[in-house]
């Protein structure tokens, strides 16, 4: 009997994916629940909707309470956190590579080091040296999934993400679905979990 499955849309530059994915793994195990990981981009999801940067950069007041949230949140799940000196980072890279990992067992872990490097350890993530050495900690094959990444195949099959993310309605990172139902934002993760195991 297969387990109840969530979809897991998060964006490598968003700040709250970051709690969302370092938290994931370990509660859906516990709700007997399946993960599947699916990384977009946010940048094309909020052009659409008039934004041409983060809406923590386009209201300033917004930007210094995600930050406050975000360091207390940290501390609250036990997880570091540095706020990064450049916000935000590309994460255009580091979703080609996790993209090419979704189906496989290192997705997860890479997800996190990414997360981890970006949000508490302020390391460019957009640079390919980074997500190289992540990958080499890993003991993946860097320079083969780096350069699988950007081949214009796995481009194309990010911007089908990132079109589909619109389609099914996201707005935002993270964000989970479980059937047609939508959650969106950390704090909704254990209810969607929940959702999954009850309906799934």
């Amino acid at each position: 009997m297969s387990r109840p499955r969530i979809e897991f849309w998060y964006e490598f530059a968003s700040s709250y994916s970051y709690l969302s994915v370092m938290r994931i793994e370990g509660l859906a195990e516990r709700a007997g629940v399946e993960v599947e990981w699916r990384p977009f981009l946010l940048g094309p999801v909020f052009l659409a909707m008039g934004w041409n940067d983060s809406p923590f950069n386009i209201y300033p007041p917004k930007g210094r309470y995600m930050w406050r949230d975000l360091a207390r949140l940290a501390a609250k799940y036990e997880l570091p956190f540095q706020m990064p000196s450049r916000f935000p980072r590309s994460g255009i890279l580091a979703a080609r590579v996790a993209l090419l990992g979704a189906e496989e067992d290192w997705v997860a872990p890479f997800s996190r080091a990414v997360l981890r490097a970006n949000f508490a350890e302020d390391r460019d993530i957009g640079e390919a040296g980074v997500i190289g050495e992540i990958l080499s900690e890993l003991s993946l094959p860097a320079q083969r999934l780096l350069d699988e990444a950007v081949t214009d195949d796995n481009k194309l099959a990010l911007r089908r993400q990132t079109e589909r993310a619109s389609e099914l309605g996201l707005f935002g990172a993270p964000s989970f679905r479980v059937g047609e139902e939508l959650f969106w934002g950390n704090d909704r993760l254990e209810d969607a979990l929940e959702w999954a195991r009850c309906n799934g």
